[in-house]
């Protein structure tokens, strides 16, 4: 990790010595020789890393170790000052720019200031020193230069090795090969035995695939029970917690309210409340990855053990004394994940390694050398993932695949031991670039089993200044790219993708995670802080504030916490005061600021401008109401979120942020779906035309007194994404006029003031080319012409626009679009007809709330590509004339609240046979509830009755 740092520290002053020299005026030449004395050390320092990661105690790789501290601590050590000197001579040239008084305070305060820039000066100088020692004493080690080793980086390869779509294969933690034994085998026992409370452990190493076949099965088998619930406990779980999660997945999976005060039940107050919701009904849960041995004996309450109907809990672990714990008061299955047999295990290899080459087969040349490689995994199905997707990336030679096969490690000839594993996984690690390298090590921030967003850490990344400006691409597409190389060599694993097949979130195994941590604490990357890992490190760059007791160790720390560029909030426990005030004294050159999900916090210091170096800055799903005055002062933040805070009007000192990205401003209110109300901006009461570097902004309202807001989007000509609510009609040809300015745009919302307002966007002439995603709120009376030009749309949500004609004779020539919602009377004509070939790419329809809407026709050779049908609300619709048969990759149809009438003069086990999960959602006698294909008879049945 010190290539990292040095990697960092020289990025970093490349631009501070061309673009922004002024900052540096008096030490600008020991700069350029620091810097130039780096770039040469970072030629051979991958190999000098190597060296001292070896587990040889030789006197030379001794040496190597203490030589690589050192160049770290230099590194830090210029960055370190560098950051303080741009500080001071930014803040001194902002607070005596242009006026006369600013020249005759600059002249005051001169004495004073010339002090630390002295002193500033005179460490460069040192740092210089220092820095040519360890360049002159790094020719004693006869270390290898880059050009020397070779390249093994796909980042450094001309081939292009990323194909967007291999995203979703990511979903399951491996490949599922040769789980199929096992998964039937759980399947058996989650339906045989007596109707009583059973236990089934999945019991192995970590890597062997747990949580991938326990996933399997809940995918086939939760619709067979009444309730059911996935829940991962992992090593830091709190009960209370626990038992609130699973009630509210119960809820949920029957469609039923969540009790309210849920969230302020103590643990007691829960399980019985638990208990009383699920007698008489049958249940299915999943615990993964449990590791306390007292797991069942706190948890086993709150599931009732019912003679009459059954209850299923699958629970996957490491260690089988878990599983033989839960043996006191249940029947219990254990279930041994075994490795894979060779035979799987090569074709798990071949799959990953050549899934779009040789056509899924290893070539003749190189099946020596893979047979040898998949030996030594050993049939573990992580570390065959790992090692296939790292030579995915390299060249297809016998003599580059020797290379690796040689660097594995003695200790691969067996996995008992969890060590071994890790040093498979290295590997992948090691061979990353430096800048690759720092961004896989920021999953450690997180908490264990951490879903994060894209958006949230691409944005990070980017603040941290890992992400490397490419000609013709901004920072978030190579940002974007980075994290697409990280997922293609199966290190970063897919969570959730967007409709489109874009990555939503992302995560890291488990095993993962825990190389990060260690390699995270070695290099000073950052500390997670919590009441079981309280030590600090003076020069540790980031710090994770995790479990509330730890706030305690802060405040011990004292001067340590200076060198600090990120400060992470990962707990809802309520931050002491103490520490918030000291986050503009004690973090000066903080970079990253996070509180997301500290759901206590209710203000940030009002002096929080005086974090110059802040670039980001998230207080989403907070408290805070006000942003302090001072925020204006940031100007190098790029990114501004309080997504679901209590936001609701910006100062109108944000106009001074120039170098603002992303302004994330928007709070939906669920209760309240199906009014125009539910969807919340924020006011901005200034010139946000100012902020011209703007790639986001949503969502800001329009109906502000004291700005013509329409005015200033005029000048945010770089926004990809925007959205704007409460628009009065007369605004409607303006904003069109904006829009056609704005080239980058790719997605778009509109929401007028009321139902009723018209939305006048009829002038568009030139809409923009790359618009993928359009939601339009209020009354449209006809689609405006221009929408059906948008040949790269792929999702078009429409609400209250009262369309008399029908909407798909307009939209059937968007042969790309994937999703098309018309929700709250969108149309209000009474037939909606898709003929033969229409909308051929189009995957989820929904249609919600449409009053008159009485007829429904698809027809054979529509929607031929439709797996999501999605009717509600749609009172006259008395017919669907559909050849379901003719949908063959439909996997999900909802019928809500649909008339009694449309239900009885349908199908439904005709429509089940298409294999899709059909699920009917009504009320009886004021209580929502859903019900599976096979139980609607019995709801028709009652209705007849009634």
């Amino acid at each position: 990790m010190a290539e990292t740092a040095v990697g960092l520290v020289v990025d970093k002053l490349i631009p501070l010595l061309t673009e922004e020299a002024y900052l540096l005026r008096g030490i600008h030449k020991e700069v350029e020789e620091i810097r130039y004395d780096l770039d040469y050390i970072m030629s051979f320092l991958k190999d000098a890393e190597t060296r001292a990661q070896m587990d040889h105690s030789t006197n030379s790789c001794h040496s190597v170790k203490v030589w690589v501290e050192k160049l770290r601590g230099a590194a830090f050590e210029v960055e370190d000052v560098i950051d303080e000197y741009t500080r001071l001579m930014s803040r001194q040239q902002s607070q005596h720019r242009h006026t006369f008084i600013g020249f005759l305070r600059k002249s005051a305060c001169l004495v004073i200031k010339l002090k630390p820039r002295h002193d500033i000066a005179s460490k460069i100088k040192d740092i210089k020193r220092k820095v040519k020692d360890i360049n002159t004493r790094s020719a004693s080690f006869g270390f290898n230069s880059a050009l020397q080793q070779g390249s093994t980086s796909s980042s450094n390869q001309t081939n292009t090795w990323y194909d967007p779509r291999k995203d979703s294969r990511f979903l399951k933690e491996t490949e599922v090969v040769g789980s199929e034994s096992s998964r039937d085998e759980l399947i058996r026992m989650l339906e045989g035995g007596p109707p009583r409370r059973s236990v089934i452990s999945v019991v192995g190493m970590g890597g062997l695939g747990k949580t991938t076949l326990a996933h399997q099965v809940y995918g086939r088998k939760k619709g067979s029970f009444d309730c059911h619930a996935w829940i991962t406990v992992s090593q830091s779980y709190k009960n209370e917690e626990l038992l609130r999660e699973l009630m509210k997945q119960f809820c949920q999976a029957r469609h039923d309210p969540i009790p309210e005060g849920i969230d302020t039940l103590n643990e007691a107050t829960m399980t019985i409340r638990l208990r009383d919701y699920l007698l008489g009904k049958s249940y299915f849960v999943i615990f993964d990855d449990v590791w306390d041995i007292h797991f069942w004996s706190n948890i086993q309450n709150s599931l009732p053990d019912d003679y009459e109907r059954s209850g299923r809990i699958v629970i996957t672990t490491r260690n089988v004394e878990i599983a033989n714990s839960c043996r006191k008061s249940s029947y219990v299955h254990i279930h041994h994940l075994q490795p894979l047999p060779q035979e799987k295990a090569w074709e798990l290899f071949c799959n990953k390694t050549f899934e779009y080459e040789f056509e899924g087969r290893c070539p003749t040349h190189l099946e020596m050398i893979s047979q040898e490689i998949v030996k030594r995994c050993q049939g573990l199905p992580l570390a065959i993932v790992v090692i296939a997707g790292l030579l995915s990336t390299k060249n297809k030679t016998v003599d580059e695949w020797k290379k690796l096969l040689t660097s594995l490690s003695s200790e691969l000839e067996s996995n008992k031991h969890l060590e071994s594993i890790k040093k498979i996984l290295s590997l992948s690690y090691n061979d990353l670039p430096y800048y690759l390298k720092c961004c896989f090590m920021y999953f450690g921030i997180f908490p264990e089993d951490y879903s994060v967003r894209c958006g949230r850490l691409v944005r990070q990344w980017i603040a941290e200044g890992f992400v490397k400006l490419k000609k013709d691409k901004t920072l978030e597409a190579v940002a974007g790219e980075y994290l697409a190389e990280l997922i293609s060599r199966n290190l970063v694993q897919v969570s959730e993708l967007h409709f489109d097949g874009r990555t939503k979130t992302c995560r890291v195994h488990d095993l993962l995670r825990e190389i990060i941590l260690n390699n995270m604490a070695d290099s000073w990357f950052c500390q997670v802080l919590s009441e079981n890992h309280p030590n600090f490190h003076g020069l540790t760059r980031r710090m994770s504030i995790m479990n509330g007791p730890s706030f305690d160790v802060i405040r011990s720390i004292g001067s340590g916490i200076s060198h600090v560029r990120s400060l992470y909030f990962c707990d809802k426990d309520e931050i002491p005061n103490h520490l918030l005030n000291a986050i503009t004294t004690d973090f000066k050159l903080l970079k990253v600021l996070d509180f997301e999900d500290a759901s206590t916090l209710d203000h940030l210091p009002k002096d929080i401008g005086s974090l110059f170096h802040l670039k980001y800055l998230s207080v989403r799903r907070t408290k805070v109401r006000l942003l302090p005055k001072s925020i204006g002062e940031l100007e190098n933040l790029e990114t501004l979120d309080v997504k679901q805070s209590l936001v609701q009007e910006l100062p109108v000192e944000i106009k001074r942020l120039y170098k603002l990205r992303h302004l994330v401003a928007s709070h939906k209110e669920v209760n309240r779906e199906g009014s125009m109300n539910w969807l919340r901006g924020v006011k901005v009461e200034s010139e946000i035309g100012q902020l011209k570097a703007l790639q986001k902004l949503c969502y800001i309202e329009a109906n502000v007194v004291e700005v013509d807001i329409i005015k200033e989007l005029r000048e945010l000509t770089e926004l990809r994404k925007l959205g704007i609510i409460r628009l009065r009609s007369e605004d409607g040809r303006k904003l069109c006029d904006c829009i056609q300015r704005m080239n980058h745009l790719e997605s778009l919302c509109v929401s007028s003031t009321s139902e009723d307002e018209m939305i006048d966007l009829e002038s568009m002439s030139s809409p923009p080319l790359f618009l993928q995603r359009l939601a339009l709120m209020g009354f449209l009376r006809k689609l405006p012409e221009w929408i059906t030009r948008l040949q790269n749309l792929v999702r078009l949500h429409v609400y209250w626009s009262k369309l008399e004609d029908d909407p798909l004779k307009a939209l059937k020539n968007l042969h790309n679009l994937l999703e098309l919602a018309l929700y709250f009377d969108a149309y209000y004509g009474e037939k909606l007809q898709f003929e033969e070939g229409d909308f051929p790419k189009l995957m989820v329809l929904r249609l919600r709330s449409l009053s008159k809407l009485r007829l429904l026709v698809i027809e054979e050779g529509a929607l031929c590509s439709l797996e999501v049908l999605d009717i509600g609300f749609t009172p006259l619709l008395k017919e669907l004339s559909c050849g379901f048969q003719h949908l063959g990759n439909l996997k999900q149809v909802s019928f809500h609240e649909m008339p009694t009438n449309f239900l009885m003069s349908h199908n439904f086990q005709s429509l089940q046979s298409t294999g899709a999960i059909i699920r009917l959602f009504h009320t009886i006698d004021g209580k929502l509830w859903w019900y599976r294909c096979e139980e609607v008879t019995k709801v028709l049945e009652y209705m007849r009755g009634t």
